[in-house]
């Protein structure tokens, strides 16, 4: 069993506007792994981060890409910070991994920083643009498609990625 599409990026990139949207044109279903962690803990993930802590929020949230690579067909979408595990970035070889690639500006403006994104707490534009950073490589890594989505509308990238999708 394999994804029609494993959509990876950080805070703001699009990847629940998109993954819907991708979804719903294709006619399969979608699926996030933060509404999976939020599931399997019975809390959101700003509470896990809090309650429990950013090593068990990461715990679940390999279990949840683990499980829904596994048993998912659909359009995925994963949590920004995901693709740090090892063992995550071993799963998602050999599946058509999309990077949505989105500058800081645009970013900032689409996630709102009053949002609750526990890892975003102190100085909230700082703080995502230094996990951008952090993270860019790896998303390059893994990609197997880089789609930018900066100042552009969600019909217009999804109408991109379906074309770019394996038949």
């Amino acid at each position: 069993m394999t994804t029609k599409a494993v959509l990876i990026g950080p805070p703001g990139s699009g990847k629940t506007t998109l993954g819907r949207l991708l979804a719903e044109r294709l006619g399969v279903e979608f699926r996030d792994t933060d509404t999976d962690v939020e599931a399997a803990a019975g809390k959101p993930v700003a509470d896990i981060f809090v309650e429990d802590g950013e090593v068990a929020f990461r715990t679940l949230e390999h279990q949840a890409v683990r499980r829904a690579l596994a048993e998912h067909e659909g359009i995925l979408s994963l949590g920004g910070g995901a693709v740090l595990d090892e063992e995550t970035q071993a799963l998602l070889d050999g599946h058509h991994v999309v990077y949505l690639q989105v500058g800081l500006a645009d970013a900032v403006q689409r996630v709102g920083l009053a949002a609750a994104r526990p890892l975003l707490v102190l100085n909230p534009r700082s703080q995502l643009k230094k996990l951008m950073e952090e993270r860019r490589p790896v998303y390059e890594r893994l990609a197997v498609v880089t789609v930018i989505t900066d100042k552009r509308e969600p019909a217009e990238l999804a109408d991109e990625i379906v074309k770019g999708l394996p038949a």
